[in-house]
C-alpha cells in the first residue's frame, strides 16, 4: 500500500487540483465490495419457521443481527485493504442499513403485524433522512427514518412501526425516527430549520411509493422555493455557533471531525444550501452553477473522501459513534490509514498536518461560496467603509496598480496586468488591510494559482518591505498573516514558514497547529502593543509602549518556532534559519543579531522562571548574564509572554506572570547595578524588619528567637506574609506536632499551605504525599531548616482545575492531609490505585531525563527530574531523595501538558553539594526506580 505520507503536498499550497492533494489517489488503494452487502430475501426465507410472535421476533433479530456482524466485517476488512476509501465506506454502510431496515419491515409485515388488505389509511412509507438519506453512515451514525403516512396513524401502523423499532433497538441501532402525514411535514418543516434539514436529504427505502412520490412533488414549491435567503441565514448562523461550541479553531489539536470548523459539517453545509436553492442532487452541480471551479470542486471531494476515511476509521477504533479525534485515536487512525514516522516528526503528526490542510481548504472553499451567494443576491453583500471609498477616491473605480472592487471586495481588474509584477501578490493584502476590506475569492484563486511566481521576488527589497509592513505597520498583523497563510501566499513567500503550516504537535501542551500558534502569538503582541492587556499585563505593556525595537520583536515572535519538526533543537536550528531570513528581509546586522538571539533563546526566560529557584542569587546573575543587555531582556518579557499566551486559552495564569514578574525585575536590577544591587545580607535585614512589624503583638524575646533561628535562603526565598504565617505557627509546635496553615494566595493565583515541625528524615516527602491524596497539583515547594532543630515547607497547589481551592473545600483538605501526616493513611499505598496512565496519554512519548548541576546555584546541587507527569510523582521523587539522605531545600515544579519537569535544590547529611560522582549516580538510579514505579496500565 502507497505510504500515504508521500500524497502529502507542499504545505504551502492551499488550494490546489486533486492531483496534488493529499490522500485521494485512486491507485493509493481500492474497495471493493458488492453493491448488495446483504441479501433481505434470503434473510426472510431463514426467518420463517417459529410458531409465535414472540419466538419469531427473537429469530428476526438474530439473524439480521448475524447478517449485521458479518456486513460490518465485510466492510471493515475492505476498508482496511483500502484505508483512504472513506466515501465508498461510508455508502457500504448505508446500504448495510438499507438492507437491515427493509429486511426487518419486511419481516414486521409479513410476521410479527400481517395486514393483508390494508385500507387506504394505513399505508406507509419509510423513507432515510439526515445522513442516511443522502446514503452515507460511518459506522455506527444514528439511523434517521421518516415514517410517512397519509392520514392520522392507525392501530396496525402504530403496532408495526412499534415492531420494527424494537427489532432496531435491540440490534444496537441508535434510531431517531419520526411518524408524520405529508402535511405534518411541511407545516413543522416551515418553523424548524433542523427539520427542514433533513427533509432536504431524503429517499424511499421501503413501502407506498406514492406517498414519497407527494412528498417530492410537495416539498419543493410549498417549503423551499422563495425561502432561499431565510435557509441560507439559518444555516450560516448555526455554523458560527458551531464553530464557537467546538472551539472557534479550525486548528485545534484535537478536533471534532464532524463538527469543528473546517469539518464535514461545513462541507455539507455548502452542499444543502446548494440543494435548497437549485433542487439538485449530485455536489457536481456546483460546477454548472458556477460556485466551484473544476480544480476547486475536486478539492472539495478530495476534502469530503479524506475526512470521511478518518471518521470511519475513527468509529472503528473506538468501537462506537465518536466525532473526536482525540489524542489516544489519533495513533490508531494514524496507523490505519497508512502513515509512518520520519526523522523529527511521528506518524500522527504528519496525519494531523494532512488534515489541518483539509480543513484548511474547507475554509476557503466557504469564502468562495459565500461570496457567489451574495453575486446572486441570497447573502448580503459587505458594507464599503469609509478607508476603502477613500482609497478609491469619488469617481475612480480602479487603482493604478490594477486594484479594483467586485461585490465590495478588493480584487484585480485584468488578472495579466496584475500578474505582470508578482509583488502585486504582496499588494494585495497589505492594501486589504490599510483599507480595511474583504479580498474577493477571485483575487484569491489568482494568487493561489499563481504562488510559484513568489519566488521570483523573495528577495525583491519592495516584496520584502511589504511583507514587514503588513506585519508591522497596520494595528494588528493578524488578519493578513492568517489570510495569507490560508491562502499559501505566506508559505510560498517565507518558504521556511511553509514548512510548518499545519504542523501538529503531538503533546497535550500545545493547543494549536504550530503556524496558528505563531500568528495568535503576534496578535497577542498586538494587543499587548495596543494596550487592550495593560490590566493583564503592565510589565509587557510598559515596554512596549516604551522605545523598543518592534522590527526585531515581531520578526522574532514570526521566526521563533520555524525550526520546529526537525530532528536538531527546534531553538538552535530556528536560530540558524533565521539568520538566513532576516537579511532578506531587509532587516541590518544589529536587527539579524537581536532577532537570531531571540529566537535562540526564546525559552531561556519561561524555562529560568519555571524550572529554577528564582530566589536563589546564583539564577539570577546567570539569567541576567546570559541576556546581557537591559534591551534584550525587555524584548525577552515580551517575547516570553505572547509564546505562552499563544500556546491556549488556558496556558497563562497568575501563577507565571508572577514568576515571570519577579525574574524580570531581579535580573533588571542586576544589569542595573551589578551584583551590589541589593547585596544578600541587605535583602536579609530588610525581610527581618519586615517580620518584626508585622508580629507587633508577639513577645520581644520570642521575636528575638525567630530572627536567629532561620538561615539566610529562608528570609530570601519567602514573602513577609508567611514569615509572619510561620512566627505564628513555630510555636504551637510540640514534639511530634504538626502546626499547618491553608490561605489562598490570590496574587499566585494558588492556595499556600504551611507546615511547621520539627525536623526529622521524609517529612517533605509525607506532606508530598498528603497533597497527592487530595488531587493537589503542586506548583512550587520549599523547605527550610532552622538551627534549633524546626522545619519549614511551604507547598502552593492548585486543584485539578487549576484555580485556588475554594474555601468550602479546605476542612477536607486539612483533613485528609493531618489524617496522612498522622499515619492513618498510608500515602504510597492509596496513590498506587490512581497512578495509572488515562488513555488519552498513553501514546505521548515522554523520555525520563535526570540532570545535575552543581555550577547554577552557590550552596546547592540542582537536580532536574524530566519525565512524564502522573499523580503521586513528586511524592515517590521526594521520598526516594530522602531515603538516599539527601535534604531538600526547594522544589520547584513545572508541568506542559504530560511532561513534568520537578526541579530539587538539594544537599547532602553533611550540609554540601554532592560532588561525588557515585553519590549522583546513586541518586539517578533512585529517582529512576521510583519514576518506573507505577504501574503501566490505563485508566
Amino acid at each position: 500500500m502507497t505510504d500515504p505520507s508521500l500524497l502529502i503536498p507542499p504545505p504551502e499550497h492551499a488550494l490546489s487540483p486533486v492531483s496534488d492533494t493529499a490522500m485521494t489517489d485512486p491507485s493509493a488503494s481500492a474497495f471493493e465490495l458488492p453493491d448488495k452487502i446483504i441479501d433481505p430475501e434470503a434473510l426472510l426465507a431463514k426467518m420463517q419457521g417459529a410458531s409465535d410472535v414472540e419466538s419469531q421476533r427473537e429469530s428476526i433479530v438474530a439473524i439480521l443481527a448475524e447478517a449485521r456482524d458479518e456486513g460490518r466485517a465485510r466492510i471493515s476488512a475492505a476498508l482496511a485493504d483500502g484505508p483512504l476509501c472513506g466515501p465508498e465506506a461510508a455508502h457500504a454502510y448505508s446500504r448495510l442499513t438499507d438492507g437491515l431496515v427493509r429486511a426487518a419491515m419486511d419481516a414486521a409485515a409479513r410476521w410479527l403485524h400481517p395486514n393483508p388488505t390494508p385500507t387506504e389509511g394505513e399505508r406507509i412509507a419509510v423513507l432515510a433522512v439526515g445522513g442516511f438519506g443522502r446514503g452515507e453512515m460511518a459506522p455506527f451514525s444514528d439511523v434517521d427514518l421518516l415514517f410517512l403516512t397519509p392520514y392520522k396513524q392507525t392501530a396496525w401502523g402504530e403496532s408495526l412501526i412499534e415492531a420494527v423499532l424494537y427489532v432496531l433497538w435491540d440490534l444496537k441501532m441508535k434510531v431517531g425516527q419520526s411518524v408524520r402525514t405529508v402535511d405534518q411535514c411541511l407545516r413543522l418543516g416551515r418553523d424548524d430549520m433542523t427539520i427542514r434539514t433533513s427533509l432536504l436529504e431524503r429517499r424511499l427505502i421501503w413501502g407506498d411509493e406514492t406517498l414519497s412520490a407527494e412528498l417530492d412533488d410537495r416539498i419543493w414549491p410549498e417549503l423551499f422555493r422563495d425561502t432561499g435567503p431565510e435557509f441560507v441565514e439559518a444555516k450560516l448562523a448555526e455554523r458560527e455557533s458551531r464553530h464557537e461550541r467546538n472551539g472557534g479553531s479550525r486548528y485545534l489539536v484535537e478536533p471534532n471531525v464532524k463538527e469543528s470548523k473546517g469539518g464535514l459539517r461545513d462541507l455539507q453545509a455548502l452542499y444543502w444550501i446548494e440543494k435548497y436553492l437549485y433542487d439538485v442532487d449530485d455536489p457536481e452541480s456546483l460546477i454548472a452553477k458556477g460556485v466551484f471551479t473544476a480544480d476547486e470542486f475536486a478539492i472539495f471531494t478530495a476534502a469530503e473522501s479524506f475526512l470521511w476515511s478518518v471518521r470511519c476509521h475513527l468509529h472503528l477504533a473506538a468501537g462506537r459513534a465518536n466525532e473526536h479525534l482525540s489524542f489516544d485515536i489519533q495513533v490508531e487512525v494514524a496507523a490505519a490509514m497508512g502513515f509512518e514516522d520520519v526523522e523529527g516528526q511521528r506518524a500522527v503528526e504528519r496525519f494531523m498536518q494532512v488534515y489541518f490542510l483539509h480543513a484548511r481548504s474547507v475554509g476557503e472553499l466557504s469564502r468562495i461560496f459565500l461570496v457567489a451567494l451574495e453575486a446572486q443576491h441570497i447573502k448580503a453583500k459587505p458594507s464599503l467603509g469609509r478607508a476603502i471609498r477613500g482609497f478609491f477616491g469619488r469617481d475612480a473605480d480602479t487603482t493604478p496598480d490594477g486594484f479594483t472592487l467586485l461585490d465590495g471586495r478588493l480584487t484585480a481588474a485584468d488578472p495579466d496586468t496584475f500578474l505582470r509584477d508578482p509583488v502585486n501578490l504582496l499588494k494585495l493584502f497589505k492594501i486589504s488591510l490599510e483599507v480595511d476590506a474583504m479580498i474577493h475569492p477571485d483575487a484569491l484563486r489568482l494568487a493561489t494559482a499563481n504562488l510559484d511566481r513568489l519566488e521570483e521576488i523573495r528577495g525583491d527589497k519592495q516584496a520584502n518591505a511589504i511583507f514587514l509592513d503588513i506585519l508591522l505597520g497596520h494595528s494588528n498583523p493578524e488578519r493578513g498573516l492568517r489570510r495569507m497563510n490560508e491562502t499559501g501566499v505566506l508559505g510560498a513567500f517565507l518558504p521556511e514558514f511553509g514548512r510548518i503550516v499545519a504542523m501538529m504537535q503531538f503533546n497535550m501542551y500545545h493547543h494549536y497547529t504550530v503556524d496558528e500558534h505563531t500568528i495568535t502569538c503576534l496578535s497577542v503582541m498586538s494587543r499587548i502593543e495596543r494596550e487592550i492587556l495593560k490590566d493583564e499585563l503592565p510589565y509587557a505593556t510598559a515596554i512596549m509602549s516604551g522605545v523598543v525595537n518592534r522590527r526585531a520583536l515581531y520578526v522574532a515572535m514570526l521566526l521563533h518556532d520555524i525550526g520546529k519538526g526537525l530532528p536538531q533543537d527546534h531553538s538552535i536550528i530556528g536560530a540558524e534559519m533565521a539568520a538566513e531570513i532576516c537579511p532578506r528581509l531587509g532587516l541590518d546586522e544589529a536587527d539579524t543579531q537581536t532577532v537570531v538571539w531571540l529566537v535562540r533563546n526564546h525559552l531561556l526566560m519561561s524555562d529560568t522562571a519555571q524550572k529554577r529557584d528564582i530566589s536563589d542569587a546564583r539564577t539570577v546573575s546567570d539569567f541576567a548574564s546570559a541576556v546581557a543587555s537591559q534591551e534584550r531582556l525587555k524584548l525577552l518579557l515580551v517575547l516570553t509572554v505572547c509564546d505562552i499566551r499563544g500556546v491556549g486559552p488556558d496556558t497563562w495564569s497568575n501563577w507565571k506572570a508572577t514568576l515571570l514578574r519577579q525574574l524580570y525585575s531581579a535580573a533588571k536590577d542586576y544589569l542595573t547595578d551589578g551584583i551590589d544591587s541589593p547585596s544578600r545580607h541587605q535583602r536579609e535585614e530588610e525581610a527581618k524588619a519586615a517580620l518584626v512589624a508585622g508580629i507587633p503583638d508577639l513577645p520581644a524575646d520570642f521575636i528575638a528567637q525567630e530572627l536567629e533561628r532561620h538561615y539566610t535562603p529562608y528570609w530570601l526565598g519567602l514573602p513577609t506574609v508567611t514569615h509572619i504565617c510561620v512566627a505564628r505557627m513555630i510555636g504551637e509546635v510540640d514534639d511530634g506536632a504538626i502546626a499547618s496553615d491553608f490561605t489562598e494566595d490570590s496574587e499566585r493565583d494558588a492556595t499556600r499551605v504551611t507546615f511547621a515541625h520539627t525536623d526529622h528524615p521524609g517529612a517533605f516527602a509525607r506532606m508530598a504525599g498528603a497533597l497527592a491524596m487530595v488531587g493537589a497539583n503542586v506548583l512550587d515547594a520549599r523547605s527550610y531548616t532552622t538551627s534549633d532543630g524546626y522545619a519549614t515547607s511551604v507547598f502552593w497547589i492548585q486543584d485539578i482545575e487549576g484555580h485556588p481551592y475554594e474555601s468550602h473545600r479546605l476542612d477536607r483538605l486539612r483533613t485528609t492531609v493531618r489524617r496522612t501526616l498522622m499515619g492513618e493513611v498510608l500515602a504510597r499505598k492509596e496513590l498506587e490505585t490512581r497512578d495509572k496512565i488515562k488513555r488519552r496519554e498513553r501514546d505521548f512519548v515522554v523520555p525520563t531525563n535526570i540532570t545535575f548541576d552543581n555550577s547554577g546555584s552557590d550552596l546547592f546541587t540542582i537536580v532536574e527530574v524530566d519525565t512524564r507527569d502522573r499523580p503521586g510523582l513528586l511524592h515517590d521523587l521526594t521520598r526516594e531523595l530522602a531515603t538516599c539522605n539527601v535534604n531538600i531545600f526547594s522544589a520547584i515544579i513545572a508541568t506542559y501538558g504530560e511532561q513534568a519537569v520537578d526541579t530539587f535544590y538539594i544537599k547532602d547529611l553533611f550540609g554540601m553539594k554532592l560532588s561525588s560522582e557515585s553519590k549522583r549516580r546513586q541518586v539517578e538510579t533512585a529517582l529512576r526506580a521510583a519514576v518506573m514505579r507505577r504501574p503501566e496500565g490505563t485508566m
